[in-house]
């Protein structure tokens, strides 16, 4: 377990659950000890998630560009993370297990949960434990996971849904955060599918935007 917290931006390793997880953690220009820091979570592993699928690397990007620490890390059995897929359970842990490392080594910053498909619903499930000042959810995989058991997020909430979606069907996600009260900050980008292809600049946009209007007081 690293007891630290690196000051430089790159790779690095942390102690999960089922042993070694592999992150990468960005800095913005300026940090201090009450700097914000977002945790992203990425997509499906058996379905060739990793950490450096390009909306992941958007959302870090977009987070280090409005001032927060970014970390975004490989779920169990991803590139050089230990262990082996766990159908969301132990992907939630592992998840809860960064967020564990990262209150004890930076506990006066705010921390913020954000995840693509897969990785939104592990951030979702994360946020009653993670207690987020902030959640940012893209394509949530409503209709592919059990969201029966979801707790909105307390904390403002950016929810993205592209509505040429080939994975899963936005009617049913808009559906679903609609009846979220109160309901989040919902955008629904009409030409966007599920990866975002060509559509990676306004999902950026996007997300700074809300970031910007919702920043966490010093």
């Amino acid at each position: 377990m690293l007891m630290d917290f690196p000051e430089h931006t790159g790779h690095m390793t942390l102690q999960g659950p089922a042993g070694d997880l592999e992150a990468m953690l960005e800095l913005p220009a300026h940090i201090h000890a009450g700097t914000p820091v977002a945790v992203v979570c990425h997509p499906h592993p058996p379905d060739g998630g990793t950490m450096h699928n390009k909306v992941v690397s958007t959302l870090a990007k977009a987070f280090t560009e409005s001032g927060y620490i970014s970390l975004r890390f490989n779920f169990r059995g991803v590139g050089h993370s230990q262990g082996g897929y766990d159908h969301g359970i132990g992907e939630l842990a592992d998840c809860l297990a960064v967020l564990a490392w990262l209150q004890r080594v930076r506990p006066q910053a705010p921390l913020a949960l954000a995840g693509f498909s897969f990785g939104a619903w592990v951030a979702l499930k994360a946020a009653p434990q993670g207690s987020p000042v902030l959640m940012v959810s893209i394509a949530p995989p409503v209709g592919f996971r059990d969201f029966s058991d979801i707790e909105r997020p307390d904390c403002p909430w950016l929810a993205v849904q592209g509505l040429q979606d080939e994975i899963v069907d936005a009617g049913t996600v808009l559906a679903w955060l609609e009846r979220q009260a109160p309901r989040p900050e919902i955008v629904a980008m009409a030409q966007a599918g599920h990866f975002f292809h060509g559509q990676l600049v306004p999902l950026r946009a996007h997300v700074k935007a809300f970031l910007q209007q919702h920043a966490p007081q010093p």
